[in-house]
């Protein structure tokens, strides 16, 4: 195992482990993965994350083949369709944080309640369709409601987000709970008011240079 992998693994256990932490996944719950040159590292099934080890975390294409009698996580067929799917995704990160999976059993999208919300890609971030959790068919309906998007809810399930690096696809999950969290928060005492198109266009404007140390100052 090389430096640069045996890196990319830390990371993975690093990152899972701090999920529990911040309680977006609880025990065995959630996956993690990093796009490499041959497919994917991505973290095993029904191992709790706070005993991964570098070699509890599986490689393997984006076909579903990997070696050795560790298996990867159920959902690796939403990762692998993620990756097909989207060629500048690096990493994805899927999780079952209370508020996003109460939202998702509702069958309820976040829409722009708040301007954070255009930091995923558009105006909204959707809710999929249902299907079981594992199956082929919950890959193709979580490609189809992140289209143009960098976060999605799972129907009946919890949520995904995507991203450049591990850090950015995890920082948004992070970011996701948070706002599924104050929408909630919010329709519990009044309906909540939507960021309208020209109040949307321009936060979207400024999305393109948002935390950029070399951005010129607003």
């Amino acid at each position: 195992m090389d430096i640069s992998t045996q890196a990319l693994r830390q990371s993975l256990i690093d990152a899972s482990i701090d999920a529990e932490i911040q309680r977006i996944n609880v025990g065995t719950t959630g996956n993690m993965s990093i796009r490499t040159e041959d497919g994917m590292l991505i973290t095993p099934s029904g191992i709790p994350s706070r005993q991964f080890l570098p070699e509890t975390i599986v490689a393997m294409d984006l076909d579903g083949n990997w070696s050795g009698s560790i298996k990867p996580s159920s959902e690796w067929a939403l990762h692998a369709a993620i990756y097909k799917a989207r060629p500048e995704v690096r990493s994805v990160v899927h999780a079952h944080p209370d508020h996003c999976v109460a939202l998702s059993c509702a069958r309820i999208g976040l829409p722009a309640f708040h301007y954070m919300i255009a930091g995923f890609g558009g105006d909204d971030v959707r809710c999929s369709r249902y299907a079981t959790f594992g199956s082929p068919e919950l890959a193709d309906v979580t490609v189809e409601a992140l289209e143009g998007r960098t976060a999605c809810l799972l129907a009946n399930h919890g949520m995904v987000t995507v991203g450049s690096t591990l850090t950015e696809a995890y920082g948004r999950a992070l970011k996701l709970e948070t706002l599924a969290r104050q929408y909630m928060l919010c329709r519990s005492f009044a309906e909540p008011v939507l960021l309208n198109e020209k109040e949307l266009v321009e936060v979207k404007q400024r999305y393109k240079t948002y935390g950029r140390q070399d951005a010129p100052n607003a």
